[in-house]
């Protein structure tokens, strides 16, 4: 973080009872608000190694259009007014700012059209302040509960509260859980009122923003769009959208059994829920060195281990797939440029093949260590969003984005993460991701067109990222 003032110390910190798995402490924090939970439900030794929970923070940064500006004034000033040092050897984040960033934040920092319909009106930020965090790692098997004692920033009275603050909540994790209530929808969007919808054959419930036919000629304006010159790739996206079904708790629970992912997480910010089984980072922040991790290649997973194989290899082999994960390369590159060290900027992996429960993707790594008096503004201002999710050049592939897709895409490919009292960041990017809100689960699914796109298979890979989530909406 920027222009840090002295540190007030550290968290208390208390090794929790290895009853406290994250499963059961999920389900009785669920029904407080804001409640947030950062989990690697697909676990590993890199990536997915730690998980965080969370709720009822002491102070909550939402807004709209119109607040915009205050509330980006206010998460840069609290990175100057709370700051702790990271207890060394331990679960990463420990307290700070968590929430999400709307895709549609990006018209914040360019000039982008509106999309033609925007029927949920959804925060373009929600971020709440967490005094205190339940944190996983994974490999150890081991859990901590981190308890900060902010607001207070009196040394005495800070102890103080950090040590009653851990008692009440260590204290909620051993009552009985309570039953998981239906997420209150607030305002019900009647079906009438949304932007056209179509039917999906092979799911009778599930209805898109495109009719088939629509979305490939879509496809095929962005290859034109690409031909003349405007772009090299564009990320185009139908969302998928069908009635709600159950709690959002409850569907999250389904959704990390049945698609696990290393960037997944559960968010109730109030007006609606998100529920996400990303496999994807946007961006990390450690001791000052970020890195990104954009994916861009995919290929279905079959249940055959010797067809999986041969996909792979296809995948990997595939010129098409390569260069539209370099482009991105290349974007990001040149975005992180902007807030890193001459020369600091790298590529340390390039298309690495990783395998998730329905897919296989093509991952590549950048990481630059950041220039003195960077902090979230200046990299949100340079990087957001992803340009994995809007194709390169950004700005007028976002233009293209706006023109071609017909409703907003709010959350859905924004990003979900944290801001931590030590200046670290972990933020993924919102795809495989069922955004809850007025009677409605809507999940877009899209993927980069580039000139040699074949309109076909780039629609049915969009149904190939959907199967994940259909398995859990509709409980098959």
């Amino acid at each position: 973080m920027m222009h840090r003032s002295p540190t007030l110390g550290t968290p208390l910190v208390t090794e929790m009872d290895e009853r406290f798995r994250p499963e059961g402490v999920f389900e009785r924090l669920a029904n407080l608000p804001h409640v947030l939970w950062l989990d690697s439900a697909r676990q590993g030794d890199t990536l997915g190694r730690y998980s965080f929970l969370m709720a009822d923070p002491i102070e909550v940064i939402q807004a709209g259009p119109l607040q915009m500006e205050a509330a980006l004034a206010r998460l840069s000033e609290l990175e100057k007014s709370f700051r702790l040092d990271n207890v060394a050897e331990l679960p990463p984040f420990q307290g700070g700012a968590a929430g999400y960033f709307s895709y549609d934040l990006n018209r914040a920092f360019e000039k982008v059209p509106e999309t033609r319909f925007n029927e949920f009106h959804l925060p373009l930020l929600s971020f709440g302040i967490y005094d205190w965090v339940a944190a996983w790692d994974h490999v150890q098997g081991k859990g901590w509960l981190f308890s900060t004692g902010f607001p207070e920033v009196d040394l005495e009275k800070r102890q103080s509260r950090a040590k009653a603050k851990a008692d009440e909540v260590l204290g909620m994790f051993d009552c009985e859980a309570p039953r998981l209530e239906p997420a209150k929808p607030g305002r019900v969007i009647p079906a009438n009122d949304l932007a056209s919808c179509y039917a999906c054959p092979e799911f009778p419930d599930v209805m898109s923003n495109f009719p088939k036919d629509d979305y490939l000629e879509a496809v095929r304006k962005s290859v034109e769009y690409i031909h003349s010159g405007d772009i090299f790739q564009v990320n185009l996206a139908q969302r998928l959208i069908l009635e709600a079904k159950t709690s959002s708790p409850l569907l999250y629970l389904k959704l990390r059994e049945k698609n696990p992912a290393p960037f997944a997480g559960y968010y109730d910010f109030g007006a609606g829920q998100i529920v996400s089984a990303s496999p994807e980072r946007f961006i990390s922040v450690r001791d000052r060195t970020i890195e990104s991790r954009p994916i861009k290649g995919t290929r279905r997973r079959s249940g055959r281990p010797e067809l999986d194989m041969f996909w792979a290899d296809e995948l990997i082999r595939s010129k098409k797939d390569r260069a539209e994960n370099v482009m991105i390369v290349d974007l990001l590159r040149n975005d992180l440029s902007r807030i890193c060290r001459p020369e600091s900027v790298e590529v340390t992996s390039l298309c690495g093949l990783e395998t998730y429960q329905t897919v296989q993707h093509l991952v590549s790594i950048i990481v630059g260590e950041l220039e003195d008096g960077v902090g979230v503004r200046e990299i949100l201002e340079s990087i957001f969003p992803g340009g994995s999710i809007t194709g390169a050049p950004k700005i007028r592939a976002m233009e293209i984005i706006s023109e071609l897709e017909p409703t907003a895409r709010g959350p859905y490919c924004g990003s979900l993460g944290y801001i931590g009292f030590d200046g670290s960041i972990d933020w993924n990017i919102l795809i495989r991701t069922v955004i809850a809100s007025a009677g409605w689960w809507q999940f877009p699914v899209g993927g980069g067109i580039v000139a040699d796109s074949d309109p076909l298979r780039e629609y049915e890979e969009t149904w190939h990222k959907a199967l994940g989530l259909l398995h859990a909406v509709l409980d098959e």
